[in-house]
C-alpha cells in the first residue's frame, strides 16, 4: 500500500511592496485630466512659489499675534515657579505653596486652530521655563491611571539626557505609575543634572529644579472625577513634584467651578488668559495676505464670501480658512491655462516672451480681453488678432496696469475704510473685508449704502475729519510705490486748511469778545440775533468754513472711489491672477453627502460609469448592485415597509438578470441565495439610516428618509 507523506501544500510568498513603487512626477497628477499640457510644471512651481511665501507669511503673522498672549504666560508661569524657590517661613506663603499655579488660557471654540497654539506655546515655554512640557488629551485619559500612565511616559520623553531614556522606560513598565514614583523620578533627574557635566545654555535651565508643566488641551472634555483625584494628590505633593498647570479652555472660564467643586478649585491658583477674538485675526490674515501687492493671486467676490461664510457660520477656524485659501490657489493653477503669467511682475514680463501660440489664442478668447479690443480702433484690433509679437507687447502693458491698479485699488480701499468703520450702524460694514467684498461684487457708489455713508460723512466733527484725514495721509506714505502721491498732497493741503480754520476761529473769538463787550445786551437786540440765526439755519443760504471745507473733503473722497475702487471685471486679463470658479470651490468644501449618497444609490450608473446600469428614469435595473435595488425599492413604500413584500419584489427584480443553469444548482439554493443578499442589503440601508426596526410589527420595518433623499 503506497503512502505520500505530503498530500497538499500551501506557501504563502508576501510581496515585495518596494520593487511596485513607482515614482511619477507630481506635475502629471497637477495636470491629469487636461487636454492642455502646456505650461504644467511651470504652473505648478509657481503655485508652490507662491504658497509657500503664503504660508511662511502666515506663521510669521500668526507668530505676532500670539506674542502678547506667550509672553505674559511665560512670566506668569516663570513669577509662580520663582515663588516655590523661596523658602519662606510666611504663613500666607506656606499656604500658597499648597495651591497649584494654574492659568486658564481661553482660546475659543475654533479648537482646529488650538494645536497649532499649543504647538506653539510648547516651544516658547521649552525654550524659556523648563524642558519639561506634557501635553495631554481628554481621549487618552479616561481614569487616574491612564492620566498618571501618559503623564509619566511624556516626561521621559522630555528628558535631554538620552543614554539613560531607554533605562527609564524599563524603570516605567516595572514601577506603578503613582504621584510618589513621578516625585522620585523627578528628583532623580534633577540631582543627575545637578551633578553631572553642564549642558549648553539654554534659558529653561535657570532653575536647580525646574517646573514640570501639564497642559490639558481640551479642559472640557476631561472628566470631573479624573480632573479632582489629580489635582487633589498632585497638591499633596506640590514641595517635591513642582507642577505648573495650563487649562485649554473653548467655552468660558466658568467650565472650571463647573466641573470642580470648591474644595478642589480652591487648591489651584487660577489666572485668566485670553487669546486674540476669531474675527481679528480673519481681518489679520485677509489684511496681510489678499489686501496686498505682495503676492499676485486674488479671490473674486464670490469665492471670498464663501470663504468668510464658512469661517463664520461653521468653525470659526482660521487653518481651515487658510486651507481653503490654498485650495483656490491649487485650482486656478490647475484650471486655468494662463496662470502661468500669475507670478510677480517682472517675471511675468519675462514669460510673455516665451508664450506659444496656443496661449496667445487662450489671451485672445478671455472675454475681458475680448472687450478691451472691442473698444480699440480697427487698426489696432487686426494687429490684437493677428500679429503675435504686437500682443504680447500689449499683454506686457496690460498686466502692468492691472499691478498700478491693485496699488491704488488697495491704498483707496485703506482710506475709504477709514472713513466708514466708524460711521454709526456701520452702512458699509465695520471690517474691512465687508468693504472689499461690497467693492469687488459691483460700483460701490450705485448703492444705498454708500449715499447714506456720504450723508454721515457731510455730519462728522472737525476733531473726527482731522484725524481721519492724518491716519488717510499716513496709508498713502507707508505705500513703497508712490503711485497717489498728488492724493497724499492733496489730503496734506486738507489738513493744513482745517488747522488754519482753527487759527482763524481763535482771531475771530478773541475779537468778538472784544466788541461784545462794548455793546449793549438788551432783549430787543438778542431776539433779533437769534431770529437771524434761525432764518439762516432754516434757508441753508450761507455755510460756515468748515461746513464748506468738509464738503470739499467728501467730494474729493467720492472722486477717489469712483475712479480707484472699479470692479476687477473691468480689467483686461482680470482672469489671469482672479480666481473665479466660486461653483467648484463650494462643491469640494461644502460637500453634501446626503445627496451624493441619494444619487449613488438612486442612479448608480452616475460615479460607477457602467453601461450596463443605463436606464430610464423610474425603472429599476436588473444588474444594478443589490442595495441600489433595495434603496428603490423602499421608495415606493409607505412609513411601514412590509420585509415579506420587500423580499418577494427584490427577488424578483434579481431573478430577471439571472440565468442559473437548473442542473448546477436547486431552486432552493437559489432562493437561499436570493434572501441572503436581501438580508445583507437591508442591514446596509439599516447602516446607512434609511430604515429601522420597529416595535409595532414584527415582520416590518421603518422608513427614516423622505423626499427621494
Amino acid at each position: 500500500m503506497a503512502t505520500s507523506s505530503v498530500s497538499k501544500g500551501c506557501f504563502v510568498f508576501k510581496p515585495n511592496f518596494k520593487k511596485r513603487k513607482i515614482s511619477v512626477p507630481i506635475e502629471e497628477y497637477f495636470n491629469e485630466g487636461k487636454n492642455e499640457s502646456e505650461d504644467s510644471k511651470l504652473r505648478f512651481e509657481t503655485y508652490q512659489v507662491i504658497w509657500q511665501q503664503m504660508k511662511s507669511e502666515t506663521e510669521k503673522m500668526q507668530e505676532e499675534l500670539n506674542k502678547n498672549l506667550f509672553d505674559s504666560l511665560i512670566k506668569f508661569l516663570q513669577k509662580s515657579h520663582s515663588g516655590f524657590q523661596k523658602n519662606s517661613r510666611d504663613w500666607g506663603c506656606q499656604i500658597k505653596l499648597r495651591e497649584i499655579p494654574t492659568a486658564a488660557l481661553i482660546l475659543g471654540v475654533n479648537v482646529t486652530d488650538h494645536e497649532f497654539t499649543f504647538r506653539s506655546l510648547t516651544e516658547a515655554i521649552q525654550h524659556n521655563v523648563t524642558p519639561y512640557v506634557v501635553k495631554l488629551q481628554a481621549r487618552d485619559c479616561p481614569d487616574i491611571k491612564h492620566f498618571l500612565q501618559k503623564l509619566f511616559s511624556q516626561l521621559m520623553d522630555c528628558h535631554v539626557d538620552v543614554e539613560s531614556k531607554e533605562e527609564e522606560k524599563d524603570i516605567q513598565k516595572k514601577t506603578h505609575c503613582s504621584m510618589d514614583s513621578l516625585s522620585s523620578w523627578y528628583m532623580n533627574v534633577t540631582q543627575k543634572t545637578d551633578q553631572g557635566k553642564p549642558r549648553k545654555k539654554r534659558t529653561s535651565s535657570q532653575w536647580q529644579s525646574p517646573p514640570v508643566v501639564l497642559i490639558l488641551k481640551d479642559m472640557e472634555s476631561f472628566t470631573t472625577k479624573v480632573l479632582q483625584d489629580f489635582i487633589i494628590i498632585s497638591s499633596q505633593h506640590l514641595h517635591e513634584f513642582p507642577l505648573l498647570l495650563i487649562f485649554g479652555i473653548a467655552t468660558s472660564p466658568v467650565i472650571i467651578h463647573r466641573l470642580l467643586p470648591h474644595a478642589v478649585s480652591s487648591l489651584l491658583c487660577i489666572e485668566i488668559f485670553q487669546s486674540l477674538s476669531c474675527k481679528e485675526h480673519l481681518t489679520t490674515v485677509i489684511d496681510k495676505l489678499l489686501l496686498t501687492t505682495q503676492f499676485p493671486f486674488n479671490l473674486s467676490e464670490k469665492v471670498l464670501q464663501i470663504l468668510t461664510s464658512i469661517f463664520l457660520y461653521y468653525d470659526f477656524s482660521i487653518q481651515n480658512f487658510i486651507k481653503g485659501l490654498q485650495l483656490s490657489l491649487l485650482e486656478h493653477f490647475y484650471s486655468q491655462p494662463l496662470s502661468v503669467l500669475c507670478c510677480n511682475l517682472p517675471e511675468a514680463k519675462r514669460r510673455i516672451h516665451f508664450l506659444s501660440d496656443n496661449q496667445c489664442e487662450n489671451i485672445r478668447r478671455l472675454p475681458s480681453f475680448r472687450r478691451y479690443v472691442e473698444k480699440q480702433a480697427t487698426e489696432k484690433q487686426v494687429a490684437l488678432l493677428t500679429n503675435e509679437r504686437f500682443l504680447k507687447e500689449e499683454t506686457q502693458s496690460l498686466l502692468e496696469s492691472l499691478h498700478v491698479y491693485h496699488t491704488n485699488y488697495f491704498l483707496v480701499l485703506r482710506c475709504l475704510h477709514q472713513f466708514t468703520s466708524s460711521l454709526p450702524k456701520y452702512p458699509l460694514g465695520r471690517q474691512i473685508r465687508e468693504l472689499y467684498c461690497t467693492c469687488l461684487e459691483k460700483n460701490i457708489w450705485d448703492s444705498e449704502e454708500y449715499a447714506s455713508a456720504l450723508q454721515l460723512l457731510r455730519m462728522l466733527a472737525k476733531d473726527e475729519l482731522m484725524t481721519i484725514l492724518q491716519k488717510c495721509f499716513s496709508i498713502l506714505n507707508s505705500s513703497s510705490e508712490k503711485q497717489l502721491g498728488s492724493t497724499a498732497k492733496r489730503i496734506e493741503e486738507l489738513l493744513a486748511q482745517l488747522q488754519s480754520l482753527d487759527e482763524v476761529k481763535e482771531e475771530e473769538d478773541a475779537s468778538g469778545s472784544q466788541s461784545k463787550g462794548l455793546q449793549k445786551t438788551d432783549l430787543y437786540h438778542l431776539q433779533k440775533s437769534l431770529l437771524e440765526m434761525k432764518e439762516l439755519r432754516r434757508t441753508g443760504k450761507k455755510q460756515t468754513k468748515f461746513e464748506v471745507l468738509r464738503e470739499k473733503v467728501v467730494n474729493f473722497i467720492d472722486s477717489l472711489v469712483r475712479e480707484y475702487l472699479l470692479p476687477p471685471e473691468t480689467q483686461p486679463l482680470y482672469e489671469v491672477v482672479y480666481f473665479t470658479a466660486a461653483h467648484t470651490l463650494h462643491e469640494h468644501l461644502n460637500a453634501a453627502p446626503r445627496l451624493a449618497l441619494h444619487t449613488a444609490l438612486n442612479n448608480p450608473y452616475y460615479y460607477l460609469k457602467n453601461e450596463a446600469l443605463k436606464s430610464e428614469e423610474g425603472c429599476i435595473p436588473n444588474v444594478a448592485p443589490d442595495i441600489c435595488i433595495a434603496y428603490k425599492l423602499h421608495l415606493e413604500c409607505s412609513r411601514l415597509i412590509n420585509l415579506v413584500d420587500w423580499s418577494e419584489a427584490f427577488a424578483t427584480v434579481v431573478t430577471a438578470a439571472e440565468k442559473m443553469d437548473a442542473n448546477s444548482i436547486t431552486s432552493e439554493e437559489r432562493n437561499d441565495i436570493i434572501h441572503a443578499r436581501f438580508i445583507r442589503a437591508v442591514s446596509e440601508l439599516e447602516l446607512l439610516g434609511f430604515v429601522k426596526p420597529t416595535k409595532r410589527k414584527t415582520d416590518h420595518v421603518a422608513r427614516l428618509t423622505w423626499g427621494g433623499c
